[in-house]
């Protein structure tokens, strides 16, 4: 009877740990990620929003201007893998698309650290500890990234994209 019972346990046991591991860390990736080209002009969801070491962040600079945001989390380790290349990229296209990180899932402290940590320090990185900005951009996993372009529609890509399909992205939000 015992043993009835783990074998009826086993597969629940085995989707509550999917489950897990989905939400972890990079849940779009399992999937191939996932695209959502509904326009809209989320700019204001910066509004008063705090950077990681704890100042205001200035969302004037962000209308009419191409924006890429980062979203990650300080314990993801895809999105800990991925930081060396979005800062690469970042100081790559600083003149045409102003960059963003925006962390969430976490603690204040946890966030300074990822940033120091990777490297990530030479583009403004927001605290998102309400979820206010993950929710305005309909985030629900990291990394995650919106590519807003200077006319206010979002492209929103939920997942890990490499270096080069990075790359690609930032190119495609220039020339749109």
């Amino acid at each position: 009877m015992h043993h009835a019972s783990l074998r009826r346990a086993r597969p629940l046991v085995q989707a509550l740990i999917a489950a897990l591991v989905l939400s972890a860390c990079g849940a779009g990736a399992a999937s191939g990620g996932q695209t959502d080209d509904a326009p809209k002009i989320p700019t204001a969801a910066f509004a008063n929003a705090q950077t990681v070491d704890g100042t205001i962040f200035d969302a004037e600079p962000l209308a009419g201007r191409d924006t890429v945001a980062w979203f990650w989390a300080p314990w993801c380790t895809s999105c800990r893998a991925e930081a060396p290349d979005v800062a690469r990229i970042a100081a790559l296209y600083s003149d045409k698309v102003t960059t963003i990180g925006v962390a969430g899932r976490g603690k204040q402290a946890e966030m300074a650290q990822f940033v120091s940590d990777t490297g990530v320090g030479s583009f403004a990185q927001l605290a998102d500890l309400d979820g206010s900005i993950w929710s305005a951009f309909g985030i629900y996993g990291q990394p995650a990234y919106a590519f807003i372009n200077n006319d206010g529609t979002v492209e929103v890509f939920v997942g890990s994209l490499g270096k080069k399909s990075l790359t690609e992205r930032f190119e495609q939000l220039i020339n749109s």
